[in-house]
């Protein structure tokens, strides 16, 4: 996200860049943003927008949903699996879940249980969501439904409530470092659509 922290600032946002404990359960990892976020948003007058990357946006859905921000803004979301990936599904057939996705795993799958779905909250605020389309291996992947970045599905980044969705043609990994990317995720903090 430091390419992306980059522009904003040079577009005139104040960043917070934390990095969270990605391995544990989306309840600790609120547990643990949540003073930071508070703290940073004290700091300065104005909404506090929010950009995220993959599991970031669950992170930050189920953020604003137990602990909203006093002045949320927009919130842009890069690649987020709003409806799990078939990827973490894999992973836990082959129980390597817990070895590769740690406490975090329950919430990338596609079947989530209904108390991990309801600590996502409802979307009753701007998103703007960029989803990519091209695999970083062009090696087929058929567990992943087309079209996809080569860990999310496009269908799996819509959620009931986005205020606009964007495609391009960039990996899941990569997309953050991207121009195009990181253009139209500014476009949607200043105006509200890509």
């Amino acid at each position: 996200m430091v390419r992306l922290a980059r522009a904003a600032r040079r577009a005139g946002y104040a960043t917070l860049s934390p990095n969270y404990p990605y391995r544990r359960p989306l309840e600790d990892i609120v547990d643990w943003l949540a003073p930071r976020v508070a703290a940073f948003e004290a700091g300065f007058t104005g909404p506090l927008h929010i950009i995220t990357h993959s599991l970031g946006g669950l992170v930050a859905r189920a953020l604003i949903a137990a602990r909203p921000p006093q002045r949320l803004g927009r919130v842009v979301m890069l690649a987020p699996p709003n409806k799990g990936s078939e990827l973490a599904d894999l992973l836990f057939r082959l129980r390597l879940a817990r070895l590769v996705l740690g406490g975090a795993g329950p919430i990338l799958r596609t079947g989530r249980m209904a108390a991990d779905e309801a600590a996502l909250g409802s979307i009753i605020y701007p998103l703007g969501i960029i989803a990519g389309d091209r695999p970083l291996f062009p090696l087929p992947l058929p567990l992943l439904p087309r079209p996809h970045d080569g860990k999310v599905s496009i269908a799996s980044t819509h959620v009931a409530g986005l205020a606009d969705h964007l495609t391009l043609p960039v990996t899941h990994t990569l997309m953050v470092y991207d121009r195009r990317v990181i253009a139209a995720a500014l476009a949607f903090l200043k105006d509200g659509a890509f």
